[in-house]
């Protein structure tokens, strides 16, 4: 096996044999240097795999040295050694990147571990994940085979995406597509899980049901007005369990995370469906018979989320909760940026509302734009855009001016998304919906093993827009397709991500609340 090369500069460097010696035999080659100058240029000419650096030299001083080859080579690894304890130097190297920082007198097996630590740290971090996964997969696939509740489904659902983002960092290819498998079958089950028990929970005739969009904002938000501070709900549309984890260490540099709660979107797990209910309280059928002049079916013309300030404020009344509030939607960054700006003016209110549609207008554009297919083209990729787009959006500014005025803040969504790989035939007139992931009409044909059937809308308090219609919800990571046109059409929206049906990811959803540092 290759040597791994490091480079070691230090003035003493002859007074260290003893210590090359040692890391010789442990599998590196040492190449040497006197002076901060000798260093750069040797590091100039070789790859080195890490760089032992004395901070106290004469000349070119470590610190020197070490910011001209940082600037040479940013990703270099460099350990600094010095015989100072004094408070700045550590800060100046820490500064400027150092990997690590050890005081004279060193031992060998003190550099040893130092080196292991900066260049085998990710392989050991893999192999420990790797190896605890193992062990956590046989006690997930246990408990799958029991009959689960409903906050068994959220233990299992987050242990699933506890594992997807260790694995991600680890890079075990072959651990990821067991990870896969397992959530691939915790779905077909959860599928099984949602047929047997939705109804029952929406008719009162189960115990200990889910919160869902209708129930969460009584439940979660009210109690908050109660209290002597200013509330602000962000509403991401479109945001996963696991994309909240990924923005999460963000957020957490401002934001204490007072609880971390699962609720359940309606079905369809569409905007909306569930965000309707959200802000009304509601569910569709009921919103359909209170406020028809709020609630438009999926043939009819025009937008459907229109009315969701009015909505609110019906609610807020039904509550008996008479508060001062403000209602925002972003649908791009100009307006984020114009929020943003505005934030002052919003102190005042006991309650501000912010419904912001970035995650959603990446799953369509995902669907749409080639460029964005090829950004996002797996989950790894999907999350690690939406941490970039988080980093630099008026949406970390608003919630960064919210922690500074010490206000609550609520994080949440309407539904979920999955990315879809199987088609599953469908057959319907015009005027059925175009949703990938649900169907409702009249003289629907399907394959039955795919979907969770509905004959009866009422049952699920949906609104009902002829004798026959019916509702369909497909499930695993199926979409419905037409027979005609059916391989262009499975072509253009496989490894899509998209919402309506049902699905870990869809229906189980982040409700998170915080308060500023």
């Amino acid at each position: 096996m290759d040597k791994i090369q490091i480079l070691w500069a230090d003035d003493e460097i002859d007074l260290l044999k003893p210590h090359i010696l040692f890391l010789q035999e442990k599998g590196y080659d040492v190449q040497t240097a006197t002076s901060g100058d000798e260093a750069i240029e040797l590091v100039g000419k070789n790859h080195y795999a890490a760089v032992l650096l004395d901070e106290n030299m004469p000349g070119l001083s470590g610190l020197e040295t070490l910011n001209r080859l940082k600037s040479k080579q940013p990703d270099l690894p460099v350990i600094m050694i010095t015989k100072s304890e004094e408070e700045y130097l550590m800060e100046d190297a820490i500064g400027s990147k150092i990997s690590d920082y050890l005081i004279k007198p060193v031992n060998p097996k003190q550099i040893l571990l130092s080196l292991k630590k900066t260049l085998d740290n990710r392989r050991l971090i893999s192999e420990k994940t790797t190896s605890n996964y193992q062990q956590e997969f046989r006690q997930i696939g246990m408990s799958l085979s029991d009959r689960l509740s409903w906050n068994e489904w959220i233990d299992v659902y987050k242990k699933l995406v506890y594992w997807e983002l260790e694995l991600d960092k680890s890079k075990d290819e072959s651990m990821m597509e067991i990870l896969k498998m397992q959530k691939a079958e915790a779905n077909k089950l959860y599928g099984k899980f949602i047929e047997n028990n939705y109804i029952a929970w929406l008719n009162g005739k189960s115990q200990n049901p889910p919160l869902f969009s209708h129930t969460i904002f009584k439940a979660k938000v009210a109690p908050l007005l109660d209290k002597d501070e200013t509330t602000f709900v962000v509403l991401i549309d479109n945001l996963r369990y696991d994309q909240w984890k990924i923005i999460q260490p963000i957020i957490s540099d401002y934001f204490n995370v007072e609880s971390e709660d699962l609720y359940s979107s309606i079905l369809p797990t569409a905007t909306q469906y569930a965000r309707n209910a959200f802000f009304s309280g509601l569910m569709p059928s009921e919103i359909e018979k209170r406020f028809p002049n709020m609630w438009l079916n999926d043939e009819e013309e025009g937008g459907k989320n229109l009315h969701e300030e009015d909505l609110l404020v019906e609610q807020l009344k039904r509550l008996g909760k008479d508060v001062k509030h403000s209602y925002n939607k972003i649908t791009n960054h100009a307006a984020g940026k114009r929020l943003s700006e505005n934030m002052g003016n919003l102190m005042q209110n006991k309650l501000n509302v912010i419904v912001y549609n970035f995650v959603d207008m990446l799953s369509h554009a995902r669907t749409e734009m080639e460029v964005i297919r090829e950004l996002a083209d797996d989950e790894k990729a999907y999350r690690s855009i939406t941490l970039s787009w988080f980093e630099h959006s008026p949406l970390h500014d608003i919630l960064k001016q919210i922690a500074a005025k010490k206000c609550k803040l609520v994080i949440t969504t309407d539904h979920g998304t999955i990315k879809v790989t199987e088609p599953s035939k469908v057959v319907g007139d015009k005027n059925v919906n175009t949703n990938l992931r649900y169907k409702q009409g009249k003289s629907l044909d399907y394959v039955k093993k795919d979907v969770f059937e509905i004959r009866n809308p009422a049952d699920a308090f949906l609104p009902k827009q002829h004798v026959s219609t019916a509702f369909v919800f497909v499930k695993d990571d199926k979409f419905f397709a037409y027979p005609n046109n059916f391989n262009y059409y499975v072509n253009y929206y496989r490894n899509t991500f998209q919402h309506g049906g049902i699905s870990l990811e869809e229906m189980i959803i982040p409700f998170i609340t915080l308060s500023a540092k």
